[in-house]
């Protein structure tokens, strides 16, 4: 049974969250934005464009700003990026349209694209208006979509877009994916994530909650759909493999972002540890850090040359009062049924433990991020070509080596970001529209 659309009214009260979590990047008002956008140079070959995943047209959307046409802006964005909202809070614009900017080739300060993209998707939500386009007429096709994150969600709209329809089924009470449960609320809050489905539904996707879909029942789907898109994500968060990691006051770094956004926890222990230095642990760090942790320590073992979270994240969180520990591995959990300290070894040049170097810090809780698994095992009946559990397909349209079968996002990336997986859902569903067409001709 499709679930209500009201997603945006089912997100949690949590003031506590809200006061410890302010917006990272508080939102334009409208004198700042128009002078922001008034400092743009709309190139005509925009390298901010091309240097978005889902390439949406930056001069256009800002001019349109600076013009004062608030619903033209919040339409260029979303015919290319149906969760624009999201990816204006999200994305890591430093390294993508902000970083490509060509204010930085006069040596000024880029312009602040991000921002302005969500005072534009901050107007259209506060305007009432609804999604700036609409389904297309009715083909009869149907296309299941597995997951309900941002790549099926893309997916879906482009599906919709055509005359598609497009059931989402996901594991979860609600939609969004990672956007709902795994990004930090200061940078993309729960409720936000929930209001840009609410406005996604208008095109009429139908969405089925609490479903997991195993071998069988995929195959149910594949029966009774014409077409089936697989926007899985990624699997569990990797365990260590040492003493003391079943102690209570061990968990992952998914589990307490989730956990904290839907207000199940309030506050943090006093001293916390978070294994791994991607821009999940980060995340989770800074977390504890606002939840009122005094001490929290970022264990990795290698040094900050090769930690892959962005470094503005890593300078972010040292603000935050993060401490970073180096060359370091975890070698037990202690305690007595519940976490009490973390032993921890030092490691030389080569990553090997200098046990002579053994020493032991207080720790109340361990958060681990040391990257997810894989979840396609029950693929394999499928006909679905895998690389170590990440599903292979053809970049261009998203199709895998079954061709009724297409896919995107993490499950296919192995996890980038949300913009990338947007990217992948948008073309998957165009691709899909193009397939079932070149079926329908050949029939």
């Amino acid at each position: 049974m499709s679930e209500p659309t009201n997603f945006f009214e089912q997100a949690p009260d949590a003031p506590e969250i809200a006061a410890r979590f302010p917006d990272l990047h508080p939102p334009f008002n409208k004198t700042v934005a128009l002078t922001e956008a008034n400092r743009c140079l709309y190139c005509f070959d925009a390298p901010c464009t091309a240097a978005c995943p889902t390439h949406i047209d930056v001069p256009r959307f800002i001019k349109k700003i600076a013009s004062g046409n608030m619903d033209g802006s919040a339409k260029t964005i979303l015919d290319a990026n149906i969760l624009g909202a999201s990816c204006a809070r999200a994305c890591p614009v430093a390294v993508l349209c902000e970083g490509a900017c060509v204010m930085h080739r006069y040596n000024r300060q880029p312009i602040a694209i991000a921002r302005l993209q969500r005072f534009a998707m901050d107007s259209l939500y506060e305007s009432g208006a609804l999604l700036p386009f609409s389904s297309g007429a009715d083909t009869g096709k149907s296309v299941a979509l597995i997951g309900g994150g941002p790549a099926s969600l893309a997916c879906a709209a482009e599906l919709r877009r055509r005359g598609i329809r497009a059931e989402i089924f996901d594991a979860q009470p609600l939609p969004g994916g990672l956007n709902t449960y795994g990004i930090a609320e200061y940078k993309l809050p729960l409720a936000e994530s929930l209001r840009e489905i609410d406005m996604l539904a208008q095109l009429g996707v139908q969405f089925h909650f609490d479903v997991t879909v195993d071998a069988k029942m995929l195959g149910e789907l594949e029966a009774s759909h014409d077409a089936v898109f697989l926007g899985l994500g990624l699997g569990a968060i990797h365990k260590l493999g040492i003493v003391g990691e079943s102690l209570a006051g061990v968990t992952n770094a998914l589990d307490y972002i989730a956990d904290y956004k839907s207000g199940k926890i309030t506050s943090a222990p006093a001293h916390v540890a978070v294994i791994g230095a991607g821009n999940t642990a980060i995340d989770a760090a800074n977390a504890a850090a606002r939840l009122g942790a005094s001490e929290v320590h970022i264990v990795y073992r290698r040094g900050p040359e090769q930690m892959s979270a962005f470094a503005y994240e890593y300078e972010n969180s040292k603000l935050e009062g993060v401490r970073f520990l180096w060359h370091t591995q975890p070698v037990s959990i202690n305690g007595n049924g519940i976490v009490e300290s973390l032993r921890l070894a030092k490691l030389d040049d080569s990553l090997l433990p200098k046990p002579e170097e053994d020493f032991d810090i207080p720790v109340d809780l361990v958060i681990l991020a040391i990257g997810q698994s894989t979840h396609t095992e029950f693929l394999a009946d499928d006909n679905i070509k895998l690389d170590h559990g990440r599903i292979l397909i053809d970049r261009a349209t998203g199709q895998t080596s079954n061709p009724k079968y297409f896919s995107g996002g993490d499950c296919t990336n192995s996890g980038r970001e949300v913009v990338d997986a947007v990217a992948d859902g948008k073309r998957a569903g165009v691709g899909i529209a193009a397939w079932l067409e070149e079926q329908h001709a050949n029939a």
